[in-house]
This record gives structure tokens, sequence and C-alpha cells, in this order.
């Protein structure tokens, strides 16, 4: 981006800030979320902004942005998280699992087809993105999701028949 675009981007965005993040607050009614919203929407504007500069009404723009951005964050699992003061009834201990729950998982896992013992490794262990995965698997992101889910089920299934698991392990 040239120096005058640039320019011309942060008096735009000095200039609109407070009421972009009021616009968010309204529509996700936290300031925590909003913020991100903003931080998501500006990025945007950035780096599209020597065509957006060129657009008829450039705040309407940046309002639908900002809206696209929103309800692409609700789509969001991770958003669908709710925090509370109370920890739930059922919650689980804080200790790390035996060496025996820590075999049966391993023998679990070992039951799996070979992809999808892949998948579950680098997915949940590693902590890898689903695009990640993905590209080391050599294979699509829709592949690994689909893997995924059916490697998740098959552990459910076969962690009905450890009453290991059912008394306070892994299930």
């Amino acid at each position: 981006m040239r120096r005058a675009d640039e320019d011309e981007y942060r008096q735009f965005v000095g200039a609109r800030l407070d009421h972009l993040r009021r616009t968010a607050y309204l529509l996700c009614r936290d300031w925590h979320t909003a913020d991100d919203l903003v931080s998501i929407t500006l990025g945007k504007l950035y780096r599209a902004w020597p065509r957006v500069r060129a657009a008829e009404n450039v705040d309407a723009y940046v309002r639908r942005v900002l809206t696209r951005v929103w309800l692409d964050e609700r789509r969001r699992p991770w958003r669908r998280e709710r925090s509370t003061d109370e920890v739930p009834d059922g919650a689980a201990p804080d200790s790390e699992p035996d060496l025996a729950d820590r075999e049966l998982l391993l023998e679990l896992l070992g039951k799996l087809p070979e992809r999808r013992r892949a998948v579950v490794v680098l997915r949940f262990y590693c902590d890898l993105s689903v695009e990640d995965t993905a590209q080391i698997l050599g294979v699509t992101t829709g592949t690994v999701k689909s893997q995924a889910a059916r490697a998740l089920e098959s552990l459910r299934l076969l962690a009905v028949d450890q009453p290991a698991l059912r008394t306070g392990g892994f299930a």
C-alpha cells in the first residue's frame, strides 16, 4: 500500500473507530467480542483499502463487512461457549489420567485405522489446525474433518466396552 493510501486509511479508522466499536457492541452485546470484531474488520479493510476507498459509500461498505464478520464469528463453535460464575455439578476432577488410563487410550487408538489415528494424533495431541493436518497428510480439509469425526465416534463406541473409562477416565 502506498504511503498516501495508508495515511488515508489511518485517518478513516481514527475518525470512525469509536463508532465501529459501538456498532459491534450493539451486534454482540460484549465489549471484548466487539473489539475482536472491529479488529478483524479493520484487517480486512486494510487489505482491501485501495478498492474500498473507491466505493460510493465507504461507511456502508465497512458496516457490511463488520456485520458479515459478526455473523461469521457467531457460526464458529468456540463462540457458542458461555462463561459462568459457577462450576457445573458434574465437573471432572483436575487429576491427570494414570498410567493404566493412558495405556488403555493407546490401546483404543491402536484399534483405529491408520489415517484416522493420524488425524486424531495430529489434531488433538499435536493441536494442529485442520489445514495443517491436511497439508501434512496430503488430503483435503474436508477429509480431515470427516476422518476426525469418524475416529472420535469410533473411540466413543470402543470406550463403551471399557469400564475403566466409564468410571472416571476419558468418556
